[in-house]
């Protein structure tokens, strides 16, 4: 029999999402592509342990179902998002807050006009009865006005190309976060906490176009989490490939233009090498690759007698006075995450593991309520669990090393989940064109990461 002259048309190295993402990419083109991956199961960090009945994620990324690719990515049409109630509950000075609901312009004129009238009406007057009337019902985050001019700010955001938004002068976020006009209280009671708890970054030293691709994702969606667990999103992705094409438990030690050698399987030849593995172990195969810095992450879940909240909220603390930053019912967002009758609750600390007394007594003073029945059932630390993203960051990082030789990954985009599938659709894209593969695909300008 004669000896073919190559075992796939393209092999990806790394089952991550931004693999997963390229793959479909490539076979939906027509060409034969092997996923290898090391670890025994598929996702990389996007992953979630089983605990007597819970479902707990490692990470916990937000995700916002304004991610374009969560739409345009093939296989992922089963995929169904949780939603947490609009806006966000922020902690301040002992009590809980609304912030502000992703609004249309129209409206947030309308609201802040309202505002103003208020602000300026003589006490007990007609005009500051109707004004009272108009807005909002839920304890705000600051007064009327502030509450008006925060949601006015973000539906500015929403309706603005995001090539605008690249366009703005790049500093590191905490240093752009005045430049909106908004009240200091604002900024430091809703927006520093939103973002840190959206960029994994609680120095904001992430670049402010990042900061503002993801308020303006925030702003044009709500924030969510897949059903089931993060592992679900990866795990759709790799079910809706052809049978055979992801390989888990094969650890690739060396790769080139044209094959790739693995320690259990030696030596698979191709017609090119896509990397999507995470940025240090990309590095490690092929050296000279940048390895940026990481945020470390650390989620702490436990189980409840009660729920400490009554409503599906991501609860922030404006106030920094412990080391949980974000934290929510997940039960309430997600039942299938939870056995039926039992609360889950994740908090999410953006460093390494802190005391669990630390942590409990935190949680209590965030909730208002005991936590001493409250039950740890894991706590996962990440140490490379984002990939930072300081200022000048360069959205478009090249996926094309050399013919036949690309990476992909959230390192390569935005340090999210949208970043790492759009990432590799542009991996994926690259390697067609060199193939010669006419991407059908993919006509048009790819959509913009957030």
């Amino acid at each position: 029999m004669p000896v073919p002259a190559h075992h796939a048309d393209v092999v990806i190295v790394g089952a991550g999402v931004a693999g997963l993402s390229a793959a479909h990419q490539l076979t939906r083109a027509g060409v034969t592509t092997v996923v290898l991956e090391a670890a025994p199961y598929v996702g990389g960090r996007m992953s979630t342990e089983k605990v007597d009945g819970f479902r707990l994620d490692r990470i916990g990324q937000l995700l916002t179902t304004s991610y374009p690719e969560l739409r345009r990515t093939p296989g992922l049409d089963a995929l169904v998002l949780r939603p947490f109630v609009p806006g966000v509950l922020v902690h301040s000075d002992g009590r809980h807050h609304r912030a502000v609901e992703p609004t249309s312009p129209r409206r947030a004129r309308g609201a802040l006009t309202a505002a103003r009238a208020l602000a300026s009406a003589p006490r007990g007057s007609r005009t500051a009865r109707t004004a009272l009337r108009t807005t909002p019902r839920a304890a705000p985050l600051g007064g009327p006005l502030d509450q008006a001019r925060l949601g006015a700010a973000l539906a500015r955001l929403a309706a603005t190309d995001p090539k605008r938004l690249l366009a703005r002068p790049e500093l590191p976020a905490s240093e752009s976060l005045f430049a909106r006009g908004l009240p200091a209280r604002t900024v430091t009671g809703f927006v520093r906490p939103l973002l840190s708890a959206l960029l994994c970054d609680p120095d904001l030293s992430t670049s402010s176009r990042c900061a503002d691709l993801a308020l303006h994702s925030f702003a044009r969606g709500r924030l969510c989490l897949p059903e089931g667990g993060a592992e679900v999103l990866p795990e759709l992705l790799s079910a809706a490939l052809p049978p055979g094409t992801v390989r888990t438990g094969v650890r690739v030690t060396a790769v080139s233009t044209t094959s790739v050698s693995t320690a259990e399987h030696g030596e698979v030849r191709c017609r090119a090498v896509l990397l999507a593995t995470d940025a240090r172990a990309a590095a490690e195969l092929l050296p000279g690759l940048r390895v940026p810095s990481f945020h470390q992450v650390t989620v702490l879940h436990h189980a409840a007698p009660d729920a400490p909240l009554a409503e599906p909220a991501l609860l922030l603390d404006a106030d920094r006075s412990g080391p949980v930053a974000h934290t929510a019912v997940i039960s309430h967002v997600d039942p299938s995450r939870a056995p039926v009758g039992r609360t889950l609750i994740s908090s999410t600390v953006l460093g390494p593991p802190p005391d669990e007394r630390a942590v409990l007594a935190h949680l209590a003073d965030l909730y208002g309520t005991s936590t001493s029945r409250w039950e740890s059932l894991a706590v996962h630390h990440t140490r490379e669990a984002v990939p930072a993203m300081a200022p000048p960051h360069d959205l478009r990082r090249p996926v094309r090393l050399l013919s036949g030789l690309y990476v992909c990954g959230d390192h390569r985009d935005t340090s999210t989940v949208q970043g790492a599938l759009h990432s590799g659709r542009r991996a994926a894209r690259a390697a067609l064109t060199d193939l010669g593969v006419d991407p059908a695909y993919g006509s048009g300008d790819l959509p913009m990461a957030a």
